[in-house]
């Protein structure tokens, strides 16, 4: 999935002879606390709702602010990993999308990428999650796949954790049944660690978990 994909429509930018106070309703009613500033489809930046807030002035217009505008923006061609990074490495609740020519094409909000990345990993369909602790060495997707198969199931998602000091790797992995009893028994037989399961028996079972270690990594 990539930056262009994930664009929000409903949010349109801000101009410079927009005033404060229509900045801080925007944001308001979008629950952001950064919008970008655009001129004619040239891109000037993001404008940070704290900024905003420590003027007193709120008939004020943007061109006539002393703050500065954050030049972060994404390539519309950008993976959403890169979308996710961004966001996180600079605690963004929003970042502008720009083509090749550095045009503005439009902004990735930070409920835009919740959605994405729900979507991406399978948060939304029912089936369930199984969470192995594997050695960096013995890393083998393929194996791991053949053994989810032979249970006649199949894997909706995954992805591996590494921890700071550790040669172990948690790998998450969301399988398309619920009853995965089977499954657990397989892997014990080729010797995984598993650590976790989770029978998600509801369309929505396991959502709200995923959704919040979501924010947590943010740190929204």
């Amino acid at each position: 999935m990539f930056a262009e994909e994930i664009i929000s429509n409903a949010i349109s930018p801000l101009r410079t002879d927009d005033t404060v106070q229509k900045a801080l309703d925007r944001m308001n009613e979008f629950k952001l606390k950064h919008m970008p500033v655009v001129n004619d489809g040239a891109f000037l930046g993001l404008l940070a709702e704290d900024d905003l807030l420590s003027l007193r002035d709120h008939d004020a217009l943007i061109k006539d602010l002393s703050v500065n505008l954050l030049n972060v923006f994404i390539l519309k061609d950008a993976h959403t990993y890169d979308v996710i990074r961004l966001l996180s490495q600079l605690k963004l609740t929003a970042v502008a999308v720009l083509d090749t020519q550095k045009n503005y094409v439009g902004l990735i909000s930070i409920n835009n990428m919740i959605d994405a990345v729900a979507e991406q990993y399978a948060v939304n369909e029912a089936g369930g999650i199984i969470v192995l602790e594997i050695s960096n060495r013995n890393n083998s997707l393929a194996h791991i796949s053949q053994i989810v198969e032979a249970d006649n199931a199949q894997i909706l998602s995954s992805y591996v954790n590494s921890f700071e000091d550790s040669t172990r790797l948690e790998v998450t992995l969301k399988i398309n049944k619920t009853e995965v009893s089977g499954l657990v028994a397989s892997f014990e037989r080729y010797d995984y660690l598993v650590k976790e399961v989770y029978n998600n028996t509801q369309v929505d079972d396991g959502s709200q978990e995923r959704y919040d270690s979501f924010m947590n990594y943010l740190n929204v």
